[in-house]
C-alpha cells in the first residue's frame, strides 16, 4: 500500500524534485511543510509551481509542527532545507519517522552548510545522504548514501544542478530499503557539527595560502551570512570590496592579490548590507 508521505523544505527544487521521487518510488505526496522567509514569501514565491494536490502546511513556530502533521496522517515525512530543529513531539507523529537528506558523506559536516565547508576543506568528493532523524542533528543511522565530484571552481547553480539528480536517485533508494524494513545503519565514530562561518572568516587574510583563501571565498558563495557579513571581504584602493571569484590562475578582469606563498587573482563587487537572521521558537 502506498506511504502518505510529507515533504518538509523551503527549498523549492526540493520540493519538486522530492515529489518527482516520492511519486516514482510509488508513494503519494500528500502535503509541503515549509516557512515564510523573511519577505513574507514561501518557497521564494513559487507556489504556484507546485501541483495543487499538495495540502501546505506553515508552522509560526515549532510547536506547531506536530499538530499540522497529525492532521494529514503522514506514514513518513522526508526533509531537506528545513532550518528549524524538529521537535519531539513532531518527530513521533509519523509511524515511519523522518528521512533528512543532508549534503555530505555523514558523519562529516554535519552543520547547516555542508556543502560550504567540503569545499572550503578541500574535498573532491560532496555526499548525498538520508538518514533517519533523531534527537540530535544529522546523528540518526544511514539508509542510503551517494556522492558527486566537486571537480573546479563552479557557481552554485551548476553544483547544485550536478547534485540534484543524484539526490533524487538516493531518495528513491532510501525509501526502497526502508519498505524492505531496513532502519539505516549507525553512523561511525568522528564528523563533527560545523556552524556558519563567523566574523573572522569575513576578511581575506593575505598571510594564508592562495589555495587556503581561493577555497574559503568560492565556500561564501555556498553560505548565507549569518551574524555576520557576507564574505569573502578584501579592502582596495581604501574600500571594501566582497569577492565574487577567485583563481589561481589569472583570468580577464582580475585584479591580482599577493598571498603568503602566491597570487590570487579575484573579481569584486561592493558589499550589500546583511539580511538580519530568521528567528523562530
Amino acid at each position: 500500500m502506498p506511504w502518505r508521505i510529507v515533504i518538509a523544505t523551503r527549498i523549492f527544487p526540493v520540493a519538486v524534485g522530492f515529489q518527482e521521487a516520492i511519486r516514482a518510488a510509488g508513494h503519494e505526496p500528500v502535503a509541503l511543510l515549509t516557512i515564510r522567509d523573511l519577505e513574507g514569501l514561501y518557497l521564494g514565491g513559487a507556489l504556484d509551481e507546485l501541483p495543487g494536490e499538495l495540502d501546505l502546511l506553515v508552522p509560526a513556530r515549532r510547536r506547531s509542527i506536530a499538530p499540522l502533521l497529525a492532521a494529514v496522517r503522514p506514514d513518513l515525512v522526508v526533509c531537506m532545507g528545513f532550518p528549524w530543529r524538529i521537535p519531539p513531539d513532531a518527530l513521533a507523529v509519523p509511524p515511519l519517522g523522518w528521512l533528512n537528506g543532508h549534503p555530505s558523506l555523514l558523519p562529516e559536516h554535519r552543520g547547516p552548510i555542508p556543502v560550504s565547508w567540503a569545499i572550503r576543506n578541500g574535498d573532491s568528493q560532496i555526499g548525498i545522504s538520508f538518514h533517519l532523524m533523531d534527537a540530535e542533528l544529522d546523528t540518526g543511522p544511514v539508509v542510503a548514501q551517494s556522492s558527486i565530484d566537486v571537480g573546479g571552481y563552479c557557481e552554485p547553480d551548476e553544483l547544485f544542478g550536478r547534485m540534484g539528480p543524484a539526490t533524487g536517485e538516493t531518495l528513491v533508494e532510501a525509501l526502497a530499503r526502508i519498505e524492505a524494513g531496513d532502519r539505516g545503519t549507525p553512523q561511525p565514530a568522528g564528523g563533527a557539527y560545523e556552524s556558519f562561518f563567523t566574523a573572522g572568516d569575513v576578511w581575506l587574510d593575505a598571510a594564508r595560502s592562495a589555495e587556503e583563501q581561493h577555497r574559503l571565498a568560492w565556500a561564501w558563495q555556498f553560505t548565507p551570512p549569518v551574524g555576520t557579513d557576507q564574505g569573502l571581504l578584501v579592502e582596495l584602493d581604501g574600500e571594501p570590496a566582497r569577492i565574487v571569484r577567485s583563481s589561481l590562475e589569472p583570468f580577464d578582469d582580475a585584479v591580482r592579490i599577493d598571498c603568503a606563498d602566491a597570487p590570487l587573482w579575484v573579481t569584486t563587487e561592493r558589499p550589500a548590507a546583511p539580511a538580519p537572521a530568521q528567528a523562530h521558537s
